[in-house]
């Protein structure tokens, strides 16, 4: 059983809740997710595996998790980028957003997620646990690809997507 973080809208912490739980239950809880661009400023996005609980199958970012109490944001995301994709990055904060969306399955995201960016360069060596498959997408075809089939991707990377690209500008680290 996976705890995660309750927080409020300004990130302070409120108490735990099984992870399942916050989900069916739509509470506010803190997450954490990557973005990793290589040296062509393209950005790296995964296939999330048929077997996730929730948006199987969707194109999403690099990575993304819910920190375990007691631990950073930071640490999280550093330990899930080797974790899900194989890889390390320096990663740097980037910004936070909070979103709230009904999934399938009868479930809830309402998270406060912060967004740290990193840079790598080479293949990424997936958990198929976690991952179906990835790609390196150039920045205007991913921008392209997400306006004409949006139900391909996962809802908090289409939340953050104007943040890290817009109108041809990139966020980039």
């Amino acid at each position: 059983m996976t705890n995660v973080i309750l927080v409020d809208t300004l990130d302070q912490e409120l108490g735990q809740a099984e992870k399942l739980l916050a989900h069916q239950t739509g509470q506010l809880h803190r997450a954490v997710s990557v973005i990793v661009f290589n040296d062509k400023s393209e950005i790296l996005l995964q296939q999330r595996a048929m077997e996730k609980y929730h948006s199987p199958g969707k194109w999403s970012n690099t990575c993304c998790t819910h920190p375990e109490p007691g631990q950073s944001t930071a640490d999280a995301a550093a330990v899930r980028l080797q974790f899900e994709m194989g890889i390390t990055a320096d990663l740097q904060f980037a910004f936070s957003f909070i979103y709230q969306v009904q999934l399938d399955k009868g479930l809830i995201e309402h998270e406060f997620d912060h967004v740290f960016l990193g840079r790598f360069s080479g293949d990424a060596m997936p958990n198929s646990a976690e991952v179906m498959d990835w790609r390196w997408f150039s920045l205007a075809q991913l921008d392209s690809e997400m306006q004409s089939n949006p139900d391909h991707f996962t809802y908090w990377l289409k939340v953050m997507w104007p943040k890290i690209y817009n109108n041809g500008t990139a966020l980039l680290n």
